[in-house]
């Protein structure tokens, strides 16, 4: 039984500009930019069409205001799951990366994957168990069905780690996933309940090219939790 996969990454955020750490309490959903991006991958969905079966949005609301672009091209309801939240940060949710590094007694972010990001928040481990463990429920719950997620930068990379076996000490790839860009897995569940991925694509973001004097495509990605250590890059670069 195939299955496909779609998993598409919001629209820049208002914290990804800022940026702030934003969870649950400070997302302040899209950017104009992020709008302009989110209405221009509705076009293209309208445009090519992807016969979607079932569509499922983080109830972060940078993604939920993506979603709703995504719904209208897809002519799907959004079914909204705090289960394909980003990384939560627990007592960060709100400052600046300097501020939580002013306050936190350990690296920020931590070094230690099983090192909760901050009092009441989720360690990299924890937040790949729940990714991991929320996309292989929509694989299993829409067997043989096209599913779309609208999702974050880091769920994108637990789709990763689940498809090659990765656990959560091995962060030596960088995935810098674009705004609104589409990553698209193909999954086999075999006679014997033996499971193969195989990736399509990843990071397509095509319709952003060539618009508004490529201000929309050209600049790196950011996320809003910043989720890795990285020596060549600060947090809010990623």
């Amino acid at each position: 039984m195939v299955t496909e996969l779609y998993l598409i990454r919001h629209g820049e955020a208002v914290s990804n500009v800022e940026p702030v750490i934003a969870g649950v309490r400070s997302d302040q959903g899209l950017t104009e930019r992020g709008r302009r991006q989110s209405a221009l991958l509705e076009k293209r969905l309208r445009a090519e069409p992807l016969r979607a079966d079932v569509l499922y949005v983080s109830s972060l609301r940078r993604a939920l205001e993506t979603g709703e672009y995504v719904a209208r091209a897809l002519g799907l309801p959004a079914q909204v799951s705090d289960d394909l939240h980003e990384l939560r940060p627990g007592d960060a949710d709100g400052l600046t990366v300097d501020e939580w590094r002013a306050r936190a007694e350990h690296e920020v972010p931590p070094d230690d994957p099983f090192q909760p990001f901050s009092p009441g928040g989720e360690s990299w481990a924890t937040f790949l168990l729940r990714a991991e463990t929320t996309l292989l429920g929509l694989v299993d719950a829409h067997q043989g069905q096209t599913v779309v997620a609208v999702c974050h930068g880091g769920v994108l990379e637990a789709s990763f780690n689940l498809a090659f076996g990765r656990g959560p000490s091995a962060r030596d790839v960088a995935f810098d996933p674009l705004n609104t860009s589409l990553t698209q897995w193909r999954h086999r569940r075999g006679p014997r309940g033996e499971s193969s991925w195989t990736l399509v694509r990843f990071n397509d973001a095509g319709h952003l090219a060539g618009h508004l004097a490529g201000q929309l495509a050209d600049e790196s990605p950011r996320p809003a939790v910043p989720t890795r250590v990285d020596d060549r890059r600060t947090p809010t670069d990623q």
